[in-house]
């Protein structure tokens, strides 16, 4: 099953990562786990603007036309997808920095499980009022931080001291690719590739 490791994350994590260790799915396993939960966020994400509407605060919910909500959430899907992909790659570009040697399956493992329960937080916009989306999302990333620092001394095979070194180096790359994300979504909007309201 492709979502197989995915309770073990939550329920005993440090021994999931030993058992991801073990396995190393091929390449394609991790990447369709990565194709697979990425679409949660973004299929509720299009339900939630274009069908419920968000409440910002006090005031009438503001929905999106379908035709712009579906466009917002391929580009959300397209944007996790590559985020994922692009934290893979730094994370085995850094690698000899800490004296590892993973294969480009074992980053694509620890990026993809690492992420998973940011993307689960999407289950969050079927109720979708900011204050409530906002604090499962701080929990979800949360969470994810915890994992990557449990899991890189266990897939990178590094001792725990390097481990954290390494994982806070992740972190700080991650949220540079977030910044490129949320730069790039600010671009395409001022070309006119923004959000379009329900009247």
């Amino acid at each position: 099953m492709i979502l197989n490791h995915l309770w073990g994350l939550y329920a005993h994590p440090k021994e999931e990562w030993q058992t991801i260790e073990e396995r190393h799915e091929s390449l394609s396993y991790s990447m369709t786990h990565i194709l697979i939960v990425a679409l949660i966020p973004a299929i509720t994400g299009y339900y939630a603007a274009a069908h419920l509407g968000w409440s910002i605060g006090v005031g009438d919910v503001i929905k999106l036309t379908q035709q712009s909500a579906m466009m917002m959430s391929i580009g959300m899907y397209l944007a996790l997808v590559a985020g994922v992909f692009g934290l893979a790659y730094l994370v085995h570009w850094m690698a000899k920095t800490f004296d590892a040697n993973p294969s480009f399956t074992q980053s694509l493992e620890l990026a993809a499980y690492t992420a998973t329960p940011l993307f689960m937080v999407g289950f969050a916009a079927l109720y979708p009022v900011l204050w409530f989306v906002m604090l499962v999302g701080l929990a979800g990333l949360t969470y994810s931080v915890y994992l990557l620092y449990s899991g890189v001394p266990i897939i990178m095979q590094i001792p725990e001291e390097k481990g954290f070194i390494y994982a806070s180096s992740v972190v700080t790359c991650g949220l540079v690719l977030l910044v490129i994300i949320m730069a790039g979504s600010v671009i395409l909007w001022g070309m006119g590739l923004g959000p379009e309201y329900m009247a």
